[in-house]
């Protein structure tokens, strides 16, 4: 039988368990084989859903009942508020980038591209065949791989210009994902204490990852063409910082890349103040209509910090990322990263290695420049018809978001809230911000699933704005 037909028991159930007193037995196998018409391997499936939800239980032997609920005083955990005090930042539970959506929501809050974006071919070829070799059983060093070090090192080389020493294999560090390379960074190179700039808008794992690690972060105003170098110049001055993070391919929310002018002006300001720039490459395969051009390429002196992560482009669930470094920083990092988990799985890393050395890669990085413009630009073309209301300051050149301002009356949680009800989930801007957000703001995921109900989703957006701006024209007072 069909997947609806154990559904269709199931949900018949739930309504008769809903009636039915705790411990009461559930018709046998054979009645409910009779009375839905379905085959008896149906019906199973359908009563070990409904175990699987802890309404029913089996007795071998004796036949099955309606689970009985069992009233448990509360547990009083009030000692744990004394033993672990305040903590040193508030940090969000599950920030809304996170967050799992049901299989029929439209879900335009996420931060990972869509399944139908990965190459999931190569990915699977490679876990099995990393599966087969030693990587399995041995311990990767502490570094990583040597071969995907050298591959990290090799991508970088390939940007950089004449008269610049590559980086080699040595100055490369791989991560369980850049995340924990951002927190390590983060501990190794500013300390507790101590002040971080950071663009503002920006990725909101790096606000949190600096958060924890206790260092003080000074926003850094950013726009479409990145951050101002005086606005960059002053900041160091004014607060002694010796580190900058920041995104200058396809940032996390703007999707802003600074032009090579740009570009050489910021590494100016960081030379002239002897400090680092912690360059986040995080969306280098998602250009669309131009490539990324990492700094990094452009330094040979240490002073840039290159994070390069394979999360997003090959699979959540290959977490491999690398950073590198040179001099005494790389030194620390490393061992920041020892510290925290002594060295990553090697299976992943041959797998994610694997990947990106086949011939289909390049053909899979291609097809995706394509799709993604193809989705960008059918979510822009809905946000202009149904939500007139957002302002795109630019439609970014790469990466997978969206971010768009709205009007300044804007009650970004109650928005939220209103196209949840509807089946819609956005990502409120507020997460971006180091400091008070400069507007509302949302950031909406063009590479998310189901492609096809941006005009559904950009609808129901529309929607509820004009709702909201309707409630608050009633409710503004009039002259009399």
């Amino acid at each position: 039988m069909t997947d609806d037909s154990t559904a269709r028991i199931v949900a018949g159930l739930r309504a008769w368990i809903a009636q039915a007193p705790p411990g009461a037995q559930v018709p046998s196998n054979r009645a409910l084989v009779a009375e839905y018409g379905a085959s008896p391997v149906t019906v199973q499936k359908a009563m070990r859903a409904l175990g699987a939800q802890g309404l029913i239980e089996s007795r071998p032997g004796v036949g099955t009942f309606v689970r009985a609920v069992r009233t448990a005083r509360p547990l009083d955990y009030g000692w744990q508020t004394g033993a672990l005090r305040s903590p040193q930042a508030r940090i969000p539970a599950l920030s809304t980038p996170m967050r799992s959506a049901s299989p029929d929501a439209i879900g335009l809050h996420a931060g990972y591209p869509d399944r139908a974006l990965l190459p999931e071919r190569l990915v699977r070829a490679a876990l099995a065949r990393a599966a087969r070799s030693d990587a399995t059983l041995a311990r990767s060093d502490a570094a990583g791989l040597p071969e995907l070090r050298a591959w990290f090192a090799n991508e970088l080389a390939e940007a950089t210009p004449v008269g610049v020493t590559p980086p080699a294999a040595r100055d490369v560090v791989v991560l369980p994902g850049s995340q924990s390379g951002l927190s390590s960074i983060f501990r190794a190179l500013v300390g507790f204490g101590h002040p971080l700039l950071m663009e503002s808008p920006s990725y909101w794992g790096a606000i949190l990852a600096a958060a924890q690690a206790g260092v003080h972060v000074v926003p850094v105003p950013s726009g479409p063409s990145g951050p101002d170098p005086d606005e960059l110049a002053r900041a160091f001055e004014e607060t002694g910082a010796r580190v900058f993070y920041a995104q200058p391919n396809y940032a996390n929310p703007t999707g802003a890349q600074w032009s090579p002018q740009r570009a050489e002006q910021v590494l100016d300001v960081i030379r002239a103040h002897a400090a680092f720039l912690v360059e986040d490459d995080w969306a280098h395969d998602f250009g669309i209509d131009t490539t990324a051009r990492p700094l990094a390429a452009h330094d040979d002196a240490g002073h840039v910090v290159y994070l390069r992560s394979l999360t997003k482009s090959v699979s959540p669930s290959v977490r491999v990322a690398a950073v590198i470094a040179r001099g005494p920083a790389r030194d620390r990092i490393l061992a920041d990263r020892g510290a925290e988990s002594m060295y990553v799985s090697g299976l992943l890393q041959a797998a994610a290695l694997d990947v990106v050395t086949q011939p289909g890669w390049r053909t899979h990085l291609r097809d995706l420049r394509h799709q993604l413009r193809a989705r960008r630009d059918l979510l822009v073309d809905n946000l202009a018809e149904h939500v007139p209301q957002a302002h795109l300051d630019h439609v970014p050149h790469g990466g997978l978001h969206l971010w768009a301002r709205l009007p300044d009356a804007t009650d970004l949680d109650r928005l939220a809230r209103d196209c949840e009800a509807e089946g819609v989930l956005i990502a409120p801007g507020t997460e971006w911000f180091p400091a008070e957000p400069s507007g509302p703001f949302i950031r909406l995921n063009y590479s998310g699933p189901n492609p096809d109900r941006f005009p559904d989703g950009a609808r129901i957006i529309g929607r509820a704005l004009a709702r909201s701006a309707d409630q608050r024209a009633d409710a503004r007072p009039t002259n009399r």
